[in-house]
């Protein structure tokens, strides 16, 4: 099978080879080309040591010499170019104490994790394929090279890829190579919590975020996230679920957008649920005020993983508000006054995330909760057609105003402004300046009058 390997990529190959030396495309993007997807990163590997590859390209950056890696850039794009190599000893579980160079392909491909990613290619050459990585391709297997327990010894990371890779690609994983995850899930503890986001929301918004019981059955979950194990071992004896907290959790996430924010959003949506289980005197499970304690939650796991604040922001809203307007009646100032507090901005997120749910509940009264999630679609667009004030920014007064009439900046401006605000909330044709210029001349010491 021939790859089709861009121009700049070739132009390197070429370069090295007439300087004597071997080069192929290597990993990723071989693996990628034989799937028929297209590759994000062409990675070179070649058996010219590091000063010899920084001497043949005007324009290199040293991207860890001692690893034997130099970045060649070409027309604005950086491709890694890394020479065969032997690793030391891992006495971290994560990186060679040593590396030495050969001259040795093989030996170059040996020491990487998976067979699928242990092939390289040479336009003239072909395939190198010395473990078997096509046959896996062609079996969708996920198989370490050579003994899984060296691989996941020498770097624990290789732990998470494995699942990781499984998702991405729909793959499964070889028996010897999970069982060799089993015995070493502990020292996923020993990898940085920032390698171990990465690959997790590499998971969660792959094709099959389903995995994440693949990470509960092998053990992971309980070294780097126990509270989605709490879920998966907290049963729902209610008419509205069919499943526990866990295995719910998952069809919520098949069933909302591969973005970061709504994956985390639907995986700690009730992650509350397992603190706030309660059972009657008919055995009847109860999860009151899950989410209100699940918003901290939300926010302590997503800080632990070192995630961006904005992330963190956009997912607690969507864990406090996923329950909203679910058993009341929502009105027309109901939903104005829950779209204040929540935010405007949330609401389509909020409506993925609430028809996810329940996607993810019994058949019991869905049809009425999907009417009552049309009434909330309509609700919305309404408030978008009449432009009824939702927000502060929305009142026809502002703080200038407030001046003009005699209230000086500070707290008790502020507090006008609210009161204000919730007046029109309750009555939007309330919203004219003169109105409401009205309402603050009527106040008695600050407080509006009604």
């Amino acid at each position: 099978m021939q790859i089709s390997i861009p121009q700049d990529v070739l132009w390197i190959l070429r370069k090295l080879n007439q300087a004597g030396h071997e080069a192929y495309v290597v990993g990723g993007c071989v693996r990628d080309s034989l799937m028929g997807r297209e590759p994000h990163d062409w990675d070179i590997t070649t058996d010219a040591e590091p000063l010899a590859v920084k001497a043949l390209f005007r324009r290199t950056i040293d991207t860890g010499l001692q690893h034997g890696t130099v970045t060649v850039m070409n027309h604005g794009v950086g491709y890694e170019v890394t020479t065969y190599r032997l690793d030391g000893d891992y006495s971290d579980h994560r990186r060679p104490e040593s590396v030495s160079f050969t001259k040795n392909l093989e030996e170059d491909l040996k020491r990487r994790d998976f067979t699928i990613n242990a092939m390289a290619y040479h336009p003239e050459e072909g395939l190198k394929d010395f473990f078997g990585g096509k046959e896996d391709l062609a079996a969708a297997v996920i198989r370490a090279v050579g003994d899984p327990d060296e691989r996941f010894d020498e770097d624990a990371l290789r732990i998470m890829r494995a699942v990781r890779f499984a998702a991405q690609l729909g793959f499964t994983i070889e028996e010897k190579t999970r069982e060799a995850i089993r015995r070493h899930t502990k020292d996923i503890s020993l990898v940085s919590v920032e390698r171990i986001e990465t690959e997790l929301t590499k998971l969660i918004c792959s094709p099959h975020p389903e995995e994440m019981e693949e990470l509960y059955a092998l053990g992971i979950t309980a070294e780097i996230l126990p509270e989605f194990d709490r879920m998966m071992e907290t049963p729902q004896n209610t008419k509205y679920h069919f499943t526990d907290v866990g295995h719910h959790t998952i069809v919520v996430m098949q069933n909302v957008s591969p973005t970061k924010t709504m994956r985390y959003a639907a995986l700690l949506h009730d992650i509350a649920k397992p603190d706030c289980k309660t059972t009657d005197e008919k055995g009847t499970d109860h999860f009151y005020g899950h989410p209100v304690k699940g918003e901290p939650m939300a926010e302590e796991i997503l800080r632990r993983f070192r995630m961006d604040n904005r992330t963190i922001e956009d997912v607690k809203r969507l864990v406090l508000w996923h329950d909203h307007g679910i058993k009341d009646e929502m009105t027309p100032v109901r939903f104005r006054k829950g779209m204040n507090r929540m935010g405007i901005e949330y609401f389509q997120e909020f409506l993925e995330l609430r028809l996810a749910d329940i996607a993810g509940q019994s058949d019991y009264l869905r049809e009425e909760k999907l009417e009552k999630t049309e009434q909330l679609k309509r609700l919305y667009q309404e408030q978008l057609d009449s432009a009824a004030p939702l927000t502060l920014k929305d009142l026809a007064v502002k703080g200038k105003d407030l001046q003009e009439a005699g209230v000086a900046p500070g707290p008790e401006m502020g507090q006008i402004l609210k009161a204000l605000l919730e007046l029109v909330l309750e009555n939007p044709d309330l919203n004219e300046k003169e109105i409401l210029l009205e309402k603050v001349r009527e106040q008695n010491e600050g407080a509006v009058k009604r």
